[in-house]
C-alpha cells in the first residue's frame, strides 16, 4: 500500500517511454500537481522490424529507475486500446441490486474467450435515473483483456521492481484526462442536457486511439493508422529509407523537396480524415442525441504540418492540437522534457489521475490474484514486527516463570498442600454421602408412586376389555337374527398381548400395513388419529400393496425392527403391549356389499379402537365413572397384519363349527338327530393394535419412570 501522495502515470509508447509523477493539489481536488516527469526515447522504434521490443522496454524502465524514486508511490502504466476490449453497454430497465449479475452475463456473451482467460472489469456509467433502487437508461462500461496480453504489459515492470498498481488502456487514460481537464465536473452536467462532447485522437505511432465523450457517456476506437504510416507512405513514394523518411516527415518544411512530401503523404492524410469521418457518422448516428463539439489532436505525430488544418477543412468541426492542459500545474509543467513532449503526455497524465483516484472510470485490468499478493507483501514487514513483539513478550513471560520456578521451595508449601488434600477428601466423603442420601430419597418417592398406582392398575386390563366389547359391533338385545350371516357380529378367536420395551420396534415392522390399513379405514394421516406421536406421511402406492393371500404374521416376539430404523415421525414411541386379535366374521354375503371381507372389520372393529366407536366407561383413576374415548385409555394404532380371501365354510345349525352354540337355542343333546349344516362365507383375519396402558385424567408414565417396585429399586 502507498504509503506517499505521490502517483506515477508511465506510458511504454511505441516511439518512448513517457513518465509523469503528480499528486491531487492540496486546496482544488479539480487540480493535479505535476512534481517531475520523465521522457526515455529508444534507440529505435519497437515496430521497425529490427527492433527488439523486450530488451529496448527493459533497458527504458532500467535507466527510468535509476534516475527516478518510485518507493511508496503509487503506479498506473497502459496497455494498448487494440490489445483489450471495451464495450459500453446501455441496459434495459432493472433493479440495481441486479446489474452485477446481468453485467456478467453480458461479459460472458460480449468477450469472445472463456473467461477464465481473460482479465476483466466493469463500471456503471453516470448515466441513467434511479428512483428507488430501480435504474433506468443505465450504461455500463465493460473491459477485457487475454491474460497473456496483461501479463505481457507487467512482466517488464516485474523484472524492473516497479509494483503496478492499476493497469488501464490507452483510450481510457485518455477519456479520464479529457473529462477532469477538457469537461466540467460530471456531478455538475445535466443528462438531460449535457455539453458537446468533445472528440480526442491521439495518434501513436501505429494506430490512433479515437475516443468522443461528453462527461458522461464514452465510445472509443483504434484505428489502424499511425505516425509511421505517414512514414512508409515516404519510404513507398520517395525511395527513402525509414530513418531518412522520418526526418523529412518531422522537417518537411524544411525538406529538400516539401511539395514532393506533402504529395507523398496526401493519400494518408485522406485516409486519415476518411476513418475520422465514418468513425463520427458512427456516433452521431447510434446516438442521435449527441453533438459533436470540437476535435484535439494529441501525440506527437500531430505536430506533422498541415495535419490540423487539413482535418479542420474536411470535418467542417474546429479542430486544434491540445498543447496544454487546463487543470495540471506544477513544476514539472517547466522541464524541457515535457514542452517538447506534451502532446504525448496525455496518456500518462490520465493514468496519473487514476492512481490519484481522480479519474472518472475507475476500472483496473490488474488480475486480482496480483492485487492480493500486493497487499500480502506491504502487510507483510507489520506481521513481522508483531510476531517479533509476541516472541519479546513470550521471552519475558517465561523468565518470570523461570524465576518463580527456580525460587520454588517444597519444604515451604508441604502442610499446605496436605490440608488442601485433607479438605479435598472430606469434600468427596460429603458429596458421596449428599449423592447417596439423594438416590434413597428418589427410592422411596418411586416406591410410594409404585404402591399408589398400583390401585389404578388393577382396573387398567379391565378397562381395555371393556373397551373391545363395547367397540365390537352387536344387534340390540333380543333382535340378533338365527342366521350367522345376518349378525352384526365379529367373533373372536384369540386374544394375546406382549410387552415391547419400545413400540417403535413394532411399528417398524408394520408400518406398510398401518398404511393400507389406514388408507381403507378412509383416515387421513393428518395427525387427527388417536394416539399418534405425529402426522404420519402417505405409504408410496408399492408399500401399500397387501400381503400374499394366507401370508401369517410372525409371532410378536419374533418381530423386530427393519433396517433403516423406524421413521421418527410416525408410530408409538416407548414401552407398551402389542395386543393381537385373530377373529372372523360371516358377514359376506352379496346383499352386504360393500360392508363385507376386510370392510366390515373396518368399518366396525378398526374405527372403533381409531376413536370412531364411542365412549368407554372407567373404573379407575381422576376419572373414574365416566365415559371417555378409547385413546385416553392408550389404545391406538390398529393395523390388519393379516388378511385372508372369503371363503366358504359349513356351519352345524346344532353346533356352529366357530365354536358357537344351538342355533335354536335347544340343548345340543335334542337336535343330534336334526343336525344340519348351513353355507356360509367366513372372512378371517388377525389384528394387532398398541396398548400404553393409562388411568384417564392422570398424567402418562414416561419410560423414564418407574413401573414396578424392580424397576424402583423397591424390593418387598
Amino acid at each position: 500500500m502507498a504509503a506517499s501522495p505521490y502517483v506515477w502515470g508511465i506510458d511504454i509508447g511505441k516511439c518512448s517511454l513517457k513518465a509523469l509523477r503528480c499528486r491531487l493539489s492540496p486546496t482544488d481536488p479539480r487540480k493535479l500537481v505535476a512534481e517531475a516527469c520523465d521522457v526515455i526515447e529508444y534507440p529505435m522504434m519497437l515496430s521497425q522490424a529490427a527492433a527488439d521490443r523486450v530488451e529496448l522496454v527493459r533497458s527504458a524502465l532500467a535507466e527510468f529507475v535509476g534516475r527516478n524514486e518510485l518507493t511508496g508511490d503509487r503506479v498506473a502504466v497502459a496497455a494498448p486500446g487494440q490489445a483489450g476490449l471495451a464495450k459500453f453497454i446501455k441496459l434495459p430497465p432493472v433493479d440495481a441490486k441486479k446489474i452485477p449479475n446481468i453485467v456478467k452475463y453480458e461479459a460472458s456473451q460480449q468477450i469472445p474467450f472463456p473467461l477464465d482467460q481473460v482479465v476483466w472489469d466493469w463500471q456503471r456509467l453516470a448515466t441513467g435515473l434511479e428512483e428507488g433502487g430501480f435504474v433506468m437508461d443505465a450504461e455500463v462500461a465493460l473491459f477485457a483483456m487475454k491474460r497473456e496480453q496483461v501479463d505481457k504489459a507487467i512482466t517488464p515492470f516485474e523484472d524492473a521492481g516497479i509494483d503496478v498498481d492499476i493497469i488501464q488502456m490507452s483510450p481510457i487514460a485518455v477519456a479520464n484526462m479529457a473529462i477532469f481537464d477538457q469537461l466540467p465536473d460530471p456531478a455538475t452536467i445535466d443528462p438531460e442536457n449535457p455539453p458537446a462532447s468533445l472528440v480526442l485522437v491521439s495518434i501513436g505511432v501505429d494506430t490512433t486511439d479515437l475516443v468522443v465523450t461528453n462527461g458522461l457517456r464514452v465510445w472509443q476506437r483504434s484505428m489502424p493508422i499511425g505516425g509511421s504510416t505517414f512514414t512508409k507512405a515516404l519510404v513507398q513514394d520517395l525511395k527513402l529509407t525509414f530513418i531518412a523518411a522520418e526526418n523529412e516527415k518531422r522537417n518537411a518544411v524544411r525538406a529538400s523537396d516539401p511539395r514532393a512530401v506533402f504529395k507523398a503523404m496526401r493519400p494518408v492524410f485522406n485516409q486519415f480524415v476518411a476513418e475520422l469521418q465514418r468513425s463520427l457518422n458512427y456516433v452521431t448516428g447510434t446516438d442521435r442525441s449527441a453533438k459533436i463539439g470540437k476535435v484535439l489532436l494529441l501525440g506527437n505525430a500531430a505536430k506533422l504540418r498541415g495535419l490540423t488544418d487539413f482535418v479542420g477543412k474536411q470535418l467542417q468541426l474546429e479542430v486544434q492540437r491540445l498543447d496544454k492542459f487546463a487543470s495540471l500545474d506544477g513544476p514539472a509543467l517547466a522541464v524541457p522534457a515535457f514542452r517538447e513532449n506534451r502532446l504525448g503526455f496525455a496518456t500518462a497524465y490520465g493514468l496519473a489521475l487514476q492512481a490519484a483516484g481522480a479519474a472518472s472510470l475507475k476500472t483496473s485490468l490488474l488480475p486480482r490474484e496480483k492485487a492480493r499478493d500486493r497487499l500480502i507483501d506491504a502487510k507483510r514487514p507489520w506481521v513481522v514486527a508483531a510476531l517479533v513483539a509476541l516472541l519479546a513478550a513470550g521471552a519475558i513471560n517465561f523468565a518470570g516463570w523461570f524465576a518463580s520456578a527456580a525460587s520454588y521451595d517444597p519444604t515451604k508449601y508441604r502442610d499446605a498442600f496436605a490440608a488442601s488434600d485433607a479438605a479435598k477428601s472430606r469434600s468427596g466423603a460429603a458429596k458421596a454421602g449428599v449423592e447417596a442420601a439423594e438416590q434413597r430419597l428418589r427410592d422411596t418417592v418411586a416406591s410410594e408412586r409404585y404402591l399408589v398406582d398400583v390401585h389404578d392398575r388393577r382396573f387398567q386390563s379391565l378397562d381395555l376389555l371393556r373397551a373391545i366389547e363395547t367397540i365390537l359391533p352387536r344387534d340390540e338385545p333380543g333382535a340378533a337374527p338365527d342366521s350367522p350371516a345376518e349378525r352384526n357380529e365379529i367373533r373372536i378367536d384369540s386374544f394375546d398381548m406382549e410387552f415391547f420395551p419400545d413400540l417403535a420396534t413394532w411399528f417398524n415392522h408394520v408400518e406398510r400395513d398401518w398404511d393400507r390399513t389406514l388408507a381403507a379405514a378412509g383416515k387421513s394421516p393428518d395427525g387427527s388419529l388417536p394416539g399418534q406421536n405425529a402426522p404420519a406421511e402417505e405409504a408410496p402406492p408399492d408399500s401399500a400393496a397387501p400381503p400374499p393371500v394366507g401370508d401369517v404374521p410372525p409371532p410378536l416376539g419374533d418381530q423386530q425392527a427393519v433396517a433403516g430404523g423406524p421413521d421418527p415421525t410416525k408410530g408409538p414411541k416407548g414401552p407398551g403391549w402389542v395386543i393381537q386379535i385373530i377373529g372372523h366374521h360371516f358377514h359376506n354375503e352379496d346383499r352386504h356389499a360393500p360392508m363385507e371381507g376386510e370392510q366390515f372389520v373396518l368399518e366396525t372393529l378398526v374405527r372403533g379402537l381409531l376413536g370412531d366407536g364411542g365412549k368407554v366407561t372407567v373404573t379407575a383413576g381422576i376419572k373414574a365413572g365416566q365415559q371417555v374415548p378409547v385413546a385416553e385409555l392408550g389404545i391406538g394404532y390398529p393395523v390388519i397384519v393379516k388378511r385372508t380371501p372369503v371363503t366358504k365354510v359349513k356351519v352345524s345349525t346344532a353346533r356352529e363349527v366357530a365354536g358357537g352354540g344351538d342355533l335354536s337355542g335347544r340343548p345340543p343333546e335334542a337336535n343330534a338327530e336334526e343336525e344340519k349344516f348351513l353355507q356360509l362365507k367366513q372372512y378371517a383375519f388377525v389384528l394387532q393394535f398398541a396398548w400404553q396402558p393409562a388411568s384417564p385424567g392422570s398424567p402418562r408414565r414416561t419410560a423414564a419412570q418407574p413401573a414396578s417396585p424392580a424397576d424402583a429399586g423397591f424390593t418387598p
